[in-house]
């Protein structure tokens, strides 16, 4: 339940991705938060909510940032919000390449993190492998994070 003050939405993505994409709802994500949107995916195990964002009712869309596409903002909250947008095939670096850490404690952190969950057998070690040898995403770390929470 939103705050006073709060519009809370949820977001499912549409096929052929499955409803719950984390890569996809990782890189919305990363962009709400650009734009001062308070996503639910970057709240505490526990608390961890992919789809759900929160959007200020007061919220205004900050300068230098523009809509490419038609938005439909229903004036009843039984509709969804929807954004429709004509997809453009463009090469652009994700937001959710490798993972990189600007503290050592912080990537030791995660690495005992999913250390503990290889050894409790609740990840396969391919996971600590990625890691280690630098190629894990924040979206697969993300993804992660709903998969330990979830066993």
């Amino acid at each position: 339940m939103a705050a006073a003050g709060i519009n809370a939405q949820g977001i499912n993505v549409a096929p052929p991705r499955n409803l719950y994409d984390i890569s996809t709802l990782s890189k919305v994500g990363a962009i709400a938060k650009k734009l001062g949107i308070e996503w639910g995916g970057y709240w505490e195990a526990g608390k961890y909510d992919a789809p759900h964002f929160e959007i200020p009712t007061t919220w205004k869309i900050p300068g230098g940032y523009k809509l490419e596409g038609q938005v439909i903002v229903p004036i009843s909250s039984a509709v969804r919000v929807q954004l429709i947008v004509e997809e453009k095939p463009q090469h652009t670096e994700k937001d959710d390449d490798t993972m990189k850490f600007t503290s050592t404690t912080a990537k030791a952190a995660v690495r005992d993190y999913i250390k503990q969950s290889v050894d409790k057998k609740k990840i396969d070690k391919s996971w600590l492998d990625k890691f280690d040898h630098g190629t894990m995403t924040s979206g697969d770390f993300e993804g992660l994070k709903i998969i330990i929470s979830q066993r």
